[in-house]
């Protein structure tokens, strides 16, 4: 059980912060990241992402730490650290391969390792479990085992938490798979489902983002098509809706280090397999082509409302890669910004709950204040952060000259409201 377990959490983003925290209640934590900056902040139980409250953070069960060191003390080790893609959109394990490293150092007899990072079918297995066995000279299934459970963590999902979400667990043995069952029982309510391999369990976790990347694809391809005969994307998919088993998937930006993510990581391991998915590929094909259809829709509205289009200032509301939630890591409004430079016009961004310093590191880009945002020929409502949705429309008619284009990419405007306004609203 946990109780009789002393847990690690190896990284402390979204996932590991959570995933420490609720052991917290239950278990002595060592929680461990390399960057001081967070181990510093955590400390003073302040979460940069607002994912978890100073009061949850103020646990003397956890001792937050970057001290590699401290991970020997615990004998169950969680590792949640990011895989993102590299610049040539294929799987980027290094960050999962230095978190190994680091704990393969401390490594004991008898400790479990339960990798949650999202990686393709047969990654632990080919690229952790040796890497572990050679740093640390033991040898998995014999002095150790390791298992693979996947994260489900939704940011700002105040619904779907930590707790009510299934957790699927694997382990390269029964023993270990029984333990660690009743390590994550301990505080996960809707239970675990173990399956039969550590292979089976990573695919799960890329297949069911693939499977809502390709969804939202086909959505987006509708969208542009149902544009390109004139027709209302929004009211066709609403009336779809009222049929009962109609898939509510909406078209939109596709960001984030999940969906988008996944994909290729699926379609890079079938690849060496000398598998291609033409389903997948088009998915992806299409969720990146987006930005730039909506990019070449806004400059297109604007011409017809005879706006000049060099020099035109246009404001996009929203940076971060989902409504609600200050994470810009592989958010696809860049795309967007990226697209409408190209044809020489000024953008602002507004985005209250991003941190400003970290957009101008990460994109080179200054975050403007809504309150003096003014005289823009376009506003493109990107993300639908509820300080927009919670705005009038009025409001949004004051920061527009005349005639104005709003781009709802989210659905808050109501689309006939401003006809006598001297504004246009388009819909994706």
């Amino acid at each position: 059980m946990s109780q009789q377990r002393k847990i690690s959490v190896i990284g402390l983003g979204y996932v590991g912060l959570t995933t420490a925290v609720v052991f917290g209640q239950v278990a002595e934590v060592v929680a461990f990241d390399t960057d001081l900056g967070r181990i510093a902040e955590l400390k003073k139980n302040h979460d940069v992402n607002d994912e978890v409250s100073s009061l949850d953070l103020d646990s003397k069960n956890i001792l937050f730490t970057n001290d590699p060191r401290d991970l020997s003390k615990a004998d169950f080790h969680i590792i949640s650290v990011p895989t993102p893609l590299d610049e040539t959109k294929h799987p980027d394990l290094s960050i999962l391969l230095r978190a190994t490293e680091t704990l393969a150092k401390q490594l004991k007899k008898n400790d479990i390792v339960v990798y949650e990072s999202t990686v393709y079918p047969g990654a632990t297995e080919e690229k952790c479990i040796p890497l572990l066995e050679k740093i640390s000279g033991l040898v998995c299934g014999k002095d150790f085992s390791v298992g693979y459970s996947p994260e489900r963590i939704n940011p700002a999902d105040k619904e779907h938490q930590f707790t009510n979400i299934v957790k699927i667990i694997s382990a390269t043995d029964k023993a270990s798979l029984a333990i660690i069952a009743a390590v994550y029982s301990s505080v996960i309510k809707a239970g675990v489902f173990p399956v039969s391999s550590l292979r089976i369990a990573e695919a799960c976790k890329i297949i069911e983002n693939t499977q809502r990347d390709v969804n939202i694809a086909l959505m987006n391809d509708i969208a542009m098509m149902l544009h390109s005969f004139g027709m209302d994307t929004k009211e066709v998919i609403e009336a779809m809706n009222t049929k009962w088993n109609a898939l509510n998937f909406q078209p939109g930006l596709v960001g984030g280090h999940c969906i988008g993510v996944n994909s290729f990581y699926l379609m890079h391991k079938a690849e060496e397999f000398g598998y291609h998915s033409e389903i997948i590929a088009a998915g992806r094909h299409a969720n990146e082509a987006i930005s730039r259809f909506i990019a070449d829709e806004t400059i297109k509205q604007l011409i017809h409302l005879n706006v000049v289009i060099k020099g035109a200032r246009i404001a996009i509301l929203g940076i971060t890669y989902k409504e609600n939630c200050p994470d810009i890591r592989d958010s696809r409004v860049i795309d967007i910004i990226k697209a409408l430079e190209a044809y020489e016009v000024e953008v602002v961004v507004v985005d209250q709950i991003a941190d400003p310093e970290q957009v101008t590191k990460e994109y080179g880009i200054d975050l403007v204040s809504w309150e003096k945002l003014s005289d823009v020929s376009a506003i493109i409502l990107a993300v639908a952060h509820k300080e927009y949705t919670q705005l009038t429309q009025k409001d949004f008619v004051k920061k527009l000259k005349k005639p104005g284009l709003i781009m709802d990419i989210k659905k808050v405007i109501q689309k006939d409201s401003l006809k006598n306004s001297g504004v246009t609203v388009w819909r994706l």
